[in-house]
């Protein structure tokens, strides 16, 4: 997975404004959740960049604390942005695990799914294949391969194209939501996202 530092160094960040302190906010690089808050000083920061996981200052224990540290629920750095008066930073990590010391998925108490389900819909996608399990019929299709995989895509536009025909508004839907799903798993097969197909219509738009 690519990292994105955006060469921000330390000096281009305002300490001082914080009494050596800025706050980061962290943010899940696939759901966009907010995960957290905390507070970086200069070598929290530098710590962080350097091991690309998240390290804060804990203002009550008064030292260095690598989020993870204890639980092994690390926030694995994806990208950093700081914002126009360089004292806040916008963190987009993976988290391993629950962010909240309380158990939660966020600090926020709020589950940390995307709000677009097409692109949660690709995350449980792409997992089975990374992980495939028994059970899991899109596992089963990974398993077939790739010939298996675009017959069922040809399948299903068929079966659309018959119930476009119909004025079953049920079948229709059932049939088109059949199709999409299959043709996320093509894309994934083939190693890409529906992001590079969205990218190609924005070219042509």
């Amino acid at each position: 997975m690519k990292i994105i530092m955006n060469n921000i160094l330390s000096t281009d960040l305002d300490f001082e404004k914080g009494n050596g302190l800025i706050p980061a906010i962290i943010q899940d690089h696939q759901t966009g959740k907010v995960l957290m808050l905390g507070y970086m000083n200069e070598a929290a920061f530098e710590k962080t960049k350097a091991e690309k996981r998240v390290c804060f200052y804990s203002r009550t224990k008064e030292r260095l604390w690598t989020k993870g540290e204890s639980s092994g629920n690390f926030l694995e750095i994806i990208d950093i942005k700081k914002d126009c008066d360089q004292d806040t930073l916008l963190i987009a990590a993976k988290p391993l695990g629950p962010v909240c010391h309380t158990g939660q998925e966020t600090c926020f108490n709020e589950k940390n799914i995307d709000t677009n389900f097409l692109k949660h819909l690709e995350s449980i996608i792409q997992n089975r294949k990374k992980s495939p399990t028994d059970s899991s019929y899109t596992s089963s299709l990974f398993a077939k391969g790739i010939n298996k995989v675009a017959q069922k895509v040809g399948e299903e536009a068929v079966e659309l194209v018959i119930e476009a025909k119909d004025d079953n508004r049920d079948l229709f839907l059932g049939e088109a939501a059949d199709l999409l799903y299959h043709y996320l798993v093509l894309l994934t097969a083939k190693d890409f996202e529906l992001e590079d197909v969205i990218a190609v219509l924005k070219e042509r738009h």
